[in-house]
């Protein structure tokens, strides 16, 4: 196809030289080709060569399941057409499809209702899955959301598994985190929670026998989004990417619990920011409208797998997986409950199914976690180790070395009484010990039973404790009667006369 402007240039190279030689040789084009476009008395148009398609003689089937009463999607329309005897691609019928939707002026497939649900209808639960910094290590986390469709207040959980024994516990812990249960929860269309849903057909939704008992308990019903169209459920997908920006991207979590600890505050102070769409502070919103329109929380969850058992052994471990974690002494030889959540999250429960505590389930095996508090019961207050009591009764008291080694001289063991003084502790502050211990050391009186008998005369009022000199030396030592053997007064120490009284009686 020779262009216009090569038939121009020749018509007016022609027209000097009045040679098709030379025209052609100036134009550096062959004779012929002069020749031909001499010939042409018009300017040369393009002319496109149609050529027959398979889908024209089924161009009037598509129009017309396009457009209303029937309104056929293109996956449709194409297996209609296979059924007439077309044996062509479904990507013809695409392309069709565009100009028929311009030429008829159908709506375009993103355009979507919004809707606004009044207080307490509404509450719609997702999930996401973010790459994270835990525990010194990078790991795969799922994000856990709901959000009140009213109020737009937020509440998340994260979890290392989206099995659906965790999906089902993400609920209802999101549903305590909000206070309350709606009306109607939105979800997406996961095995766990739906088995079948199409849209296209007249049967009613599948929902997993599970999933329906869990709302049963919470007094909801459950409301499966149409496969494929996420902007039903637009209010609780946005808020994904918001938190992957703010809140994800940049931290790192030392364990699980700090994750969702930090998370939850997270969500929590972004609820105290005015929301974009409804122009109100969702916390705000929440206590004024949307609270008291909830419906009251179940005292249980439901669980889907029932409570594992371990007997607690003498040392106050339970093991569970190859580890240990420790409970309360009141427990051991009894038997209580556990279960896993999470993928992360021991929890403890005894027998009436109460939960006691909770642990961070290790990721190695043979690891054994201690709270010491879980021995309070048992624990002496003084170490029964000799060194231990050295150091203790050196950091404790001014007097502490020196009455050790006094003491050594005299005694076997001088850490046997000097872990008798510090028993006195519950009954004496540490000053006023260390003041009883420089004292019997002046008096030579540094065994226990001796020890003893000064605080007896102390608390009969015989004897009074020493006072001090400016540079903290003892003074000489009166007794009541004014004689030189004997302390001088320098405070009325009362306050704990009952208790050693009762303490050396005992």
């Amino acid at each position: 196809m020779y262009g216009l402007q090569d038939w121009a240039a020749v018509q007016r190279v022609y027209k000097q030289t009045h040679s098709k030689r030379e025209t052609a040789k100036v134009l550096g084009i062959s004779r012929n080709t002069v020749k031909k476009l001499l010939e042409l008395t018009d300017e040369p148009a393009y002319s496109r060569t149609i050529y027959p398609s398979c889908l024209d003689e089924y161009k009037e089937f598509i129009i017309q399941w396009r457009c209303k009463p029937y309104e056929f999607n293109g996956t449709r329309i194409f297996r209609e057409l296979k059924k007439k005897g077309y044996t062509g691609s479904i990507g013809p019928v695409y392309r069709f499809l565009q100009r028929v939707d311009e030429d008829v002026g159908l709506i375009s497939s993103k355009a979507t209702v919004r809707i606004e649900t009044p207080p307490g209808d509404q509450a719609q639960f997702d999930w996401s899955e973010y790459s994270m910094v835990v525990g010194n290590r990078e790991r795969k986390v799922y994000c856990f959301a709901m959000i009140l469709a009213a109020s737009r207040k937020k509440a998340v959980c994260f979890s290392l598994k989206v099995d659906a024994a965790a999906i089902y516990e993400a609920i209802q812990e999101l549903f305590d985190d909000l206070g309350g249960v709606t009306l109607e929860l939105l979800i997406d269309n996961p095995k766990a929670l739906v088995i079948e849903n199409h849209p296209k057909s007249e049967d009613e939704i599948r929902y997993n026998p599970q999933a329906l008992m869990m709302a049963r308990h919470l007094g909801t019903e459950l409301n499966a989004c149409p496969c494929y169209w996420p902007r039903k459920k637009g209010k609780i997908e946005s808020p994904f990417h918001y938190l992957e920006e703010q809140f994800v991207k940049g931290n790192t979590f030392a364990t699980m619990e700090e994750l969702n600890r930090r998370g939850k505050a997270f969500v929590n102070g972004w609820c105290d920011e005015v929301h974009g769409t409804t122009k109100r502070i969702p916390n705000q919103h929440y206590l004024l409208e949307e609270k008291s329109s909830l419906l009251p929380l179940p005292k249980t969850h439901y669980r889907i797998r029932n409570l594992q058992q371990r007997i607690i052994s003498p040392d106050s471990y339970i093991s569970i997986d190859g580890n240990k974690y420790s409970v309360p002494v009141k427990y051991v030889g009894k038997t209580l409950w556990f279960r896993i959540t999470y993928g992360f999250r021991v929890e403890i429960y005894d027998r009436k199914e109460n939960r006691l505590l909770t642990w961070e389930a290790s990721d190695r095996k043979h690891e054994v976690q201690t709270d010491p508090d879980h021995y309070e019961a048992i624990s002496t207050p003084v170490s029964t180790s000799i060194p231990q009591i050295r150091r203790d009764f050196t950091s404790r008291f001014s007097n502490g070395q020196r009455y050790l080694e006094a003491a050594g001289r005299k005694f076997d063991q001088p850490t046997h009484h000097a872990r008798k003084i510090m028993l006195l502790g519950d009954l004496y502050d540490d000053p006023m010990l260390d003041r009883f211990i420089g004292y019997s050391i002046e008096l030579d009186k540094m065994d226990i039973t001796s020890f003893k008998g000064i605080l007896r005369q102390y608390n009969a009022g015989t004897l009074s404790l020493p006072e001090r000199d400016p540079q903290g030396t003892v003074e000489s030592a009166r007794g009541m009667d004014g004689h030189d053997d004997a302390p001088s007064l320098t405070r009325d120490c009362s306050y704990y006369e009952a208790n050693v009284m009762a303490e050396v009686s005992g």
